[in-house]
């Protein structure tokens, strides 16, 4: 059995990207229309964003256990560069998306609320150990 430590990253979330877009995970309208944050100035141009971020909050979940909104959101921020004598700040990814993401993962069952925060349910770890086992057979 490969645990998800032993595979690379950015692989692992877009099989799972791919997956939760097969079973049909809602999606909001905005989505294509604002930031991903308050330190971005553009938004995302992936068609498939809402489905990587998703996946990428999944992994998170799984990796660092039951964990809140607002460190999600530190994780999923950025830092702003400014021009000439500012410091470069780091700003939080926006929370709405972060939220609603968690909202459609916990409709789908790979999510539960707790009182430490949002947990990985035995469901949502066995769709990245299987994820998983799939990209290293082949």
């Amino acid at each position: 059995m490969v645990s998800i430590n032993e595979v690379n990253a950015q692989q692992l979330i877009k099989a799972v990207a791919k997956k939760l877009q097969e079973q049909a995970m809602p999606k909001p309208r905005y989505v294509g229309l604002v930031k991903s944050g308050a330190g971005k100035e553009r938004v995302p141009l992936q068609d498939d964003f809402w489905y990587v971020r998703s996946a990428a909050i999944l992994r998170q979940l799984y990796l660092k256990g039951p964990v809140g909104i607002s460190r999600l959101r530190t994780y999923f921020g950025n830092r702003r560069r400014h021009l000439r004598i500012f410091k470069h700040h780091h700003y939080k990814a926006g929370g709405s998306l972060i939220t609603d993401s968690l909202n459609a993962l916990e409709k789908l069952g790979y999510v539960a609320k707790t009182k430490k925060g949002r947990a990985i349910t035995p469901k949502g770890r066995s769709l990245l150990d299987k994820t998983a086992n799939e990209l290293v057979s082949g």
